[in-house]
């Protein structure tokens, strides 16, 4: 694939900013080259050192879980990052355009609208999947993105496979971006295990779900060596600190914790869909794939604004497109999720 025709001129020609930890990557030595406190830090573990840039150790253990190159992995600070990047090295202001399908994650669209980048809208169906004809039929020829959440937030349900097929195939002007935040859930498998045969794709993860550790911050992208070479040089020299590398490393090594975490979510998750599917006033629970529901109900901004009083945190989408009357629930622990169950009895009865 021409990648050079699809990033922009002064990004691909971009001479990326190079740090002390570029050019020495030993960790053994008298450093005196990065302007560092030699005294240590106030905390009990010394953070005065800067970090790896390019997370070298923690591209190796993903490398190990995910199956893939170090050289096909982007870390960043979280997913947003990837997408601001993505946008910055493909669109120039309003001269080029993405393609959304709300209902979507909605920091596609504050990071297309700060980078003054045209957005057009292909609305998913009534049962949440890509109208696939309308997003094709909407490609301009300054189009550079189209993004794609499979599972999607906010309504849970995997995108058809064979759909996003005709769209990678068919759209070659720029990148089809899939946005797998919940992939860990689902039952469907990654597309990272075809990015050899789709250059055209950057598959996008994030370890803030199923691995719990959403305080971190700590997204990343999986693509042709040549696109995370440019997004490496765009990126800050360090985009994620030393503390954070520490702990996600830590993390990563512990796979027993990823297995029993879907595990007990996925069942806590069925067992909440079967007791309020038991309410009449219950409209509708959306087939999920990811650690949340969907759920259409009854008085829904009411219902919310009772939880609420009672601190139960739910979020309102009934004023998404295509989401009226709608609440998503995020999958407690199941003392958590007995909460809800009670206090949506005590408004309804």
């Amino acid at each position: 694939m021409n990648y050079q025709s699809i990033i922009l001129p002064h990004i691909w020609n971009l001479k990326p900013y190079s740090s002390a930890r570029d050019e020495f990557k030993g960790k053994e030595g008298v450093f005196l080259d990065a302007n560092e406190n030699p005294l240590g830090s106030p905390l009990s573990e010394n953070w005065n050192r800067y970090p790896d840039p390019m997370q070298w150790e923690i591209k190796e253990e993903l490398s190990a879980i995910k199956q893939i190159p170090v050289n096909q992995i982007f870390i960043g600070n979280g997913s947003d990052e990837a997408i601001d990047l993505i946008i910055r090295m493909t669109c120039e202001g309003p001269a080029n355009s993405i393609i959304l399908c709300p209902p979507t994650y909605g920091m596609y669209e504050v990071s297309a609208s700060i980078n003054h980048v045209t957005i057009i809208d292909v609305p998913l169906t009534q049962e949440y999947q890509l109208n696939v004809d309308h997003v094709l039929s909407s490609v301009q020829e300054n189009t550079r993105i189209i993004f794609i959440c499979s599972p999607n937030n906010p309504t849970g349900n995997k995108i058809n496979r064979n759909d996003i097929y005709q769209i990678i195939e068919k759209f070659q002007q720029g990148f089809v971006i899939i946005d797998e935040a919940y992939i860990d859930f689902s039952d469907e498998p990654s597309f990272i295990t075809e990015l050899n045969k789709f250059p055209n794709v950057i598959v996008m993860q994030t370890l803030s779900k199923a691995y719990g550790l959403a305080s971190l911050r700590l997204g990343m992208a999986f693509a042709h060596p040549q696109i995370i070479q440019i997004l490496n040089k765009i990126k800050p020299p360090y985009n994620i600190g030393g503390a954070t590398q520490a702990l996600v490393l830590e993390a990563l090594k512990n796979r027993d914790f990823l297995f029993n975490s879907i595990q007990q979510i996925n069942h806590a998750k069925n067992t909440l869909i079967s007791e309020l599917e038991a309410m009449p006033q219950v409209i509708r629970i959306f087939p999920s794939q990811a650690n949340f529901i969907l759920v259409k109900m009854e008085k829904a901004q009411e219902l919310f604004d009772y939880l609420i009083s009672q601190q139960v945190i739910t979020r309102n989408r009934s004023n998404v497109a295509l989401c009226e009357n709608s609440i998503r629930i995020t999958i407690g622990l199941p003392e958590e999720n007995q909460v809800l169950v009670q206090k949506i009895q005590e408004f309804y009865f």
